[in-house]
């Protein structure tokens, strides 16, 4: 579980949509407080989503081939294999012009309940999911699965938080590197999502069928 929930935070953390979003806001009029909002916003999403798994579980994994257990188990291989056959659909679909979105043209007057609302619209809920499946092995009687959750959420949201720490301490050069990394991103937007969906939606498929078979 530990490791799953490693890997699925790490591709979250990378993903390139929100990551290019945040580093609009951080560069806008009142960014740190947009940021801010963004983060905080991004991270209460993921624990909700956590905090419902654990209402659900009573904090207590499942039993090794009993119904539940094989039903998270289905749920997870169904999202690495919509993970994959989406990341084959953008790789196989022909380019597209490289351009900011609409709302780019607004940020700068966007307030902070506006960041958060984007924070939420830009969570990628497919791999979220799948780190709220794997969270249901999680066993909350001891120190160990608390641990390995908070350190999911963190892990998930640790890009901005870096890049909204890195803009508290040092604005100028942040702003300039930060807006560069936005620009690489854009260009290899395609390339990133593609890249992310498959290997997480081939691991996933992997360890669900395995599981399935075990």
């Amino acid at each position: 579980m530990v490791l799953d929930l490693v890997v699925i935070g790490t591709a979250i953390s990378l993903g390139p949509l929100h990551n290019s979003a945040f580093i609009l806001l951080l560069s806008s009029r009142r960014g740190v407080r947009q940021g801010l909002a963004f983060l905080l916003s991004w991270l209460a999403n993921l624990i909700v989503v956590i905090a419902c798994v654990v209402l659900l579980t009573g904090g207590q994994p499942p039993a090794r081939h009993s119904a539940p257990s094989t039903a998270v188990i289905d749920v997870k291989l169904a999202i690495g294999l919509a993970l994959v056959l989406y990341g084959a659909y953008r790789h196989r679909r022909p380019p597209r012009p490289h351009g900011p979105p609409r709302w780019t043209a607004r940020i700068d007057n966007a307030s902070p309940v506006t960041a958060a609302g984007l924070a939420w619209l830009l969570q990628p809920w497919a791999m979220v999911g799948a780190g709220a499946a794997t969270a249901v092995d999680a066993n909350l009687s001891t120190l160990a699965g608390w641990l390995a959750l908070t350190g999911y959420c963190l892990l998930a949201t640790l890009s901005l938080i870096v890049m909204e720490l890195y803009v508290v301490w040092a604005p100028a050069v942040a702003n300039a590197r930060l807006n560069a990394l936005r620009t690489w991103m854009e260009q290899h937007q395609e390339q990133l999502i593609v890249t992310l969906s498959l290997l997480l939606g081939l691991m996933l498929t992997a360890r669900s069928i395995a599981e399935l078979v075990a």
